[in-house]
């Protein structure tokens, strides 16, 4: 179909993509596809200079390149990609032993409610039940645990 000399199909065809890939951004929520669907409306405003498919396309991808560029540290500032996991929030809280922590064996720390397999970031520590704990960090499903300040119970 032409309008103006124009062939419309790719036009339309660019402006489809865009939709799609705006629906699934919509479903994503997470500036995936965004810059993409911009890539895609750009593309089909160039079908009304050129019907070479080669630089429609080459438009489409240099747009959408700019827009991820020029929009990474918008994504960066809303924190949109990066969520932390239930391990990476535990990071930094403190929790109390409930099974004592030994160079031998693994203990137990309840942080933030929930119980956890332990181990002492030093090497050589005993850590006795009851006494407060800071997570600094996780290995496994194992938390990694430094005394906060001992607790004689």
């Amino acid at each position: 179909m032409d309008f103006l000399g124009i062939t419309l199909g790719m036009a339309v065809f660019w402006i489809i993509l865009a939709v799609i890939l705006i629906i699934i951004e919509a479903c994503a929520l997470g500036l995936v596809t965004i810059w993409f669907a911009g890539g895609a409306l750009v593309a089909a405003v160039t079908t009304l200079f050129t019907p070479n498919i080669f630089i429609q396309i080459a438009v489409f991808l240099l747009v959408s390149i700019v827009l991820l560029y020029l929009t990474k540290p918008l994504r960066v500032k809303l924190k949109i990609g990066k969520e932390k996991t239930n391990v990476e929030a535990v990071v930094g809280q403190t929790g109390f032993v409930i099974e004592p922590i030994s160079p031998a064996a693994f203990g137990q720390v309840k942080v933030e409610g929930i119980i956890w397999t332990a181990m002492s970031a030093e090497p050589d520590a005993v850590i006795d039940k009851g006494a407060e704990i800071t997570v600094s960090g996780v290995e496994g499903v194992k938390l990694i645990v430094t005394p906060t300040h001992h607790n004689n119970q």
